[in-house]
């Protein structure tokens, strides 16, 4: 057995949220400071510039992770890939060329903890109960995951919504039951979370970064005609249609 501090609150770092088995620490003040450093450290604290670690709990469960984001690992983990055979090998870089996340995302299951490396960004848990049957990510927000959850490379359903719309012709869906560890560009307080019952959603420019797969996504003029659109001053938007949701960062 492994006891640890991890979880314990100090003057340098608490737990800021758990869901699943995943739980975030925030790192509240960089207490390993210089005379040098020490004015800077202070005020990226204040605007919220710190970083974040996520703990895995395994309990004769699983998680998934990108590749190369283990620190530390305590307990009984075992570790393997995500890849059956040549085939599997040449779909995930496959995958992994087209939407710019890593063709391998080890699996690790047992009984103990998995650390994941810090970093700056924000970090994002999300039920994937709460997105429709599964969320579509951009790219390079993919961190972790349960591994009750699925992954797919969703296409674009037309090129409109891939050329024009800023998005990219690809993009990966996560699927099924469980918990997706997202790094956003911006923090949870920032997003706007649209639900939408059978309803629309269109927004001027590329700032959705997650969507319920089960929309649709299109790119569509802001009026009938083309130079209606070039009066408005408008001229394409992001369209998003069905029930589902959607995550748009505004400022980010």
């Amino acid at each position: 057995m492994v006891k640890m501090n991890i979880f314990n609150q100090t003057q340098a770092r608490k737990v800021v949220n758990q869901k699943g088995p995943f739980a975030v620490i925030e790192y509240v003040k960089d207490l390993s400071v210089t005379p040098s450093t020490a004015a800077s450290a202070y005020f990226m604290g204040e605007m919220g510039v710190r970083k974040r670690q996520v703990v895995a709990d395994l309990n004769n469960s699983g998680i998934i992770l990108q590749a190369g984001a283990m620190q530390m690992i305590s307990g009984n983990v075992q570790v393997a890939t995500n890849v059956q055979g040549v085939g599997g090998l040449m779909k995930g870089i496959f995958g992994g060329a087209v939407t710019g996340e890593s063709a391998i995302k080890p699996r690790y299951t047992g009984t103990g903890r998995v650390i994941l490396e810090p970093t700056y960004k924000y970090i994002l848990l999300e039920d994937l109960a709460a997105w429709n049957g599964g969320m579509t990510i951009e790219d390079g927000l993919f961190l972790a995951c349960s591994d009750t959850v699925q992954m797919k490379v969703t296409a674009r359903s037309n090129f409109s919504s891939a050329i024009a719309g800023g998005e990219g012709l690809f993009n990966n869906t996560l699927y099924g039951q469980g918990i997706a560890v997202l790094e956003s560009p911006v923090p949870a307080d920032e997003l706007f979370v649209f639900d939408l019952d059978n309803d629309t959603l269109k927004i001027d420019g590329s700032m959705a970064i997650a969507w319920s797969q089960s929309l649709q996504f299109t790119v569509e003029r802001t009026t009938k005609t083309l130079v209606g659109s070039a009066a408005s001053g408008e001229g394409l938007v992001n369209v998003y249609r069905g029930t589902g949701r959607v995550l748009v960062a505004p400022v980010g």
